[in-house]
């Protein structure tokens, strides 16, 4: 190779090829509107719905369809927890799209000082979250975040309840009643409960209680079960998470991110059960000790139950693109007499990665940094650092970008050292082109003569830009994914350092910094590689203004102190060979 800035382009080039490799294995074409879904649950249709079923008639099975779990009154309902193993979903045709396909009885408020909640009597269900701290964007900072929400499209609720052999079910489709419509948490108050009532004409007794905390995205979930029917009472609690796949409010198409299901066990942590998946095959293990979640761009919704407990795990798809995660407890008998409390807690907000790593075990990777975690967490931990210190998360990107340059300088040093001795050998590696002309072998023969003489290796310059690749991805990823960055303001225009700079100044500048490097560096004998690096900047301005402020910040930062270093040293070795 003839000349450094080649190695550059290479660099940089694959750069691009391992970030889009990595969209691609994480997240490119796996996402499809399924096409097999299970039969919809009977009666939860809106009413005069086209294609919907009348209320309290199940729908009828097709061949090969599973067998659909029953609650006590025989009544099928698909969307419960299996009763036995995997199954795939069978094809089915494509059915209108209510607005809503939960049904809903009476609604119960809860405030606390960081999230509303929206509780329904129809089986105890969690069905709207609203974060207020956290708004829909900056143009629009009085209108909160919703995480959750029952209507389609963008449906995510919480269904829990109890299954089992005996008598009615009390699961995510019977009805409670509740002392009151609206609960607040007020000052001096640490945490406000908010319980629910069902009983069995046996006597059997169901209490399902919500348990918000002030200051914490962390809620209870408690099933107290008292039997008081004159023989034993078995059961087995299930939690799971429903939703649907609606982008996130803000996203773009050149910046993906995970959304979709995720499991933890202890034997093989962090596992990404993406919508794809669960359209394919139904996921059935046993864990204990782990934890189920969905989760999107900055937000999750987690289920956690007791580690000391081995749960079922499953998915289910459904109809309307309805996709189901969650985890079935195993049964626990109840004597006459006999009081029995499930306990699950669910982790609900935004992915703070200072409170994800107390609340669970590995619950703090719903931070998808991919491959590079074990790099990408301790940038994180420096950037937060500065921003204690800074009070901006702008101004701490610039100073960790400082940062970063300054550990590698002697690496970008030696860099820009063999591309300055390449450029001081332009003019003589021209005349070697022109002396030899076509033939290749030759010229090439002469060139590392020439190398050898002048002590210059031509690959001097490609080491250390491949050593800082590693570095270079995971801050991307660090500047993507933490929730923390969103809709941070730096100065004057850029209110929110996790969307493109609504003027393109960022990548403007970033494209100049590029034109300059190009005149930096040792210029390319052959016309095509001439031609590609004059395009390259303008390829990546173009590129680089759909990315999020935050990542052009640091590419600009990063080029301006690259180019102060190589005009430096170029500057130094031309006046060395002139004295």
């Amino acid at each position: 190779m003839d000349n450094q800035r080649l190695l550059l382009f290479v660099a940089l080039v694959v750069v691009v090829m391992m970030i889009w490799a990595a969209w691609q294995q994480d997240y490119g074409g796996r996402h499809p509107t399924p096409t097999t879904t299970s039969q919809p649950a009977p009666g939860t249709q809106a009413q005069g719905a086209a294609g919907s079923q009348p209320a309290g008639k199940a729908a009828p099975a097709g061949p090969g369809a599973p067998a659909a779990a029953r609650d006590g009154a025989g009544v099928a309902h698909t969307d419960l927890p299996p009763s036995t193993g995997a199954a795939k979903p069978r094809q089915q045709p494509a059915q209108a799209t209510p607005t809503r396909v939960l049904p809903t009885a009476r609604r119960i408020h809860v405030d606390t000082d960081i999230m509303r909640a929206t509780l329904d009597t129809t089986g105890g269900d969690l069905r709207r979250l609203v974060l207020p701290h956290y708004a829909v964007s900056a143009k629009k900072p009085d209108q909160p975040f919703v995480l959750m929400n029952d209507t389609l499209p963008k449906l995510f609720v919480l269904q829990s309840g109890l299954l089992t052999s005996d008598g009615p079910q009390p699961t995510h489709h019977v009805q409670y009643t509740a002392d009151r419509t609206d609960y607040k948490l007020g000052a001096g108050q640490n945490s406000v409960k908010v319980a629910l009532h069902w009983r069995s004409p046996e006597g059997v007794t169901v209490t399902k209680i919500y348990t918000f905390h002030r200051g914490s995205y962390v809620v209870n979930l408690e099933h107290k079960v008292h039997n008081g029917s004159s023989k034993p009472w078995t059961g087995r609690v299930y939690r799971q998470l429903q939703r649907t796949q609606v982008a996130e409010p803000g996203a773009t198409a050149f910046i993906h991110t995970y959304m979709g299901g995720v499991i933890y066990s202890p034997e093989d942590k962090f596992q990404k059960i993406d919508f794809s998946q669960m359209v394919k095959q139904n996921l059935s293990r046993d864990i204990k000790g782990g934890w189920a979640a969905m989760t999107q761009h900055y937000f999750l919704g987690a289920v956690i139950p007791p580690a000391g407990l081995t749960d079922h795990y499953y998915t289910k798809v459904l109809s309307h693109s309805r996709y189901v995660i969650g985890m079935v407890a195993p049964a626990v008998t109840i004597a006459p007499g006999a009081d029995h409390d499930y306990k699950s807690r669910l982790y609900l907000g935004p992915k703070l990665q200072n409170r994800l790593a107390t609340v669970a075990p590995g619950l703090d990777l719903t931070v998808d940094y991919g491959k590079l975690t074990v790099l990408a967490q301790p940038i994180f931990w420096a950037l937060s650092k500065l921003h204690g210190f800074l009070g901006n998360w702008g101004w701490a990107i610039i100073v960790l970008t400082i940062l970063i340059k300054a550990a590698f300088y002697k690496l970008s040093e030696t860099s820009y050292r063999s591309m300055a001795q390449m450029r001081k050998m332009a003019p003589r590696l021209k005349a070697l082109r022109e002396r030899y002309g076509d033939d290749k072998q030759r010229l090439n023969q002469a060139m590392m003569e020439l190398y050898k003489t002048e002590k210059i290796n031509p690959l001097g310059g490609c080491l250390p830009i491949v050593v800082q690749i590693p570095v270079f991805i995971a801050l991307y990823w660090v500047l993507l994914e933490s929730v923390e960055l969103r809709q941070a303001p730096w100065v004057l225009w850029i209110h929110d350092l996790s969307t493109p700079d609504p003027y393109y100044v960022l990548p403007l500048i970033m494209g100049v910094t590029m034109l300059i490097q190009n005149r930096l560096n040792p210029a390319p004998m052959d016309p095509l590689q001439k031609k590609m690096m004059m395009v390259l900047p303008i390829a990546f301005t173009a590129f680089f203004a759909f990315f999020p402020s935050g990542l052009v910040l640091y590419w600009v930062v990063n080029n301006t102190l690259s180019i102060a270093q190589q005009w430096s040293i170029t500057r130094r070795i031309e006046r060395g060979a002139k004295a």
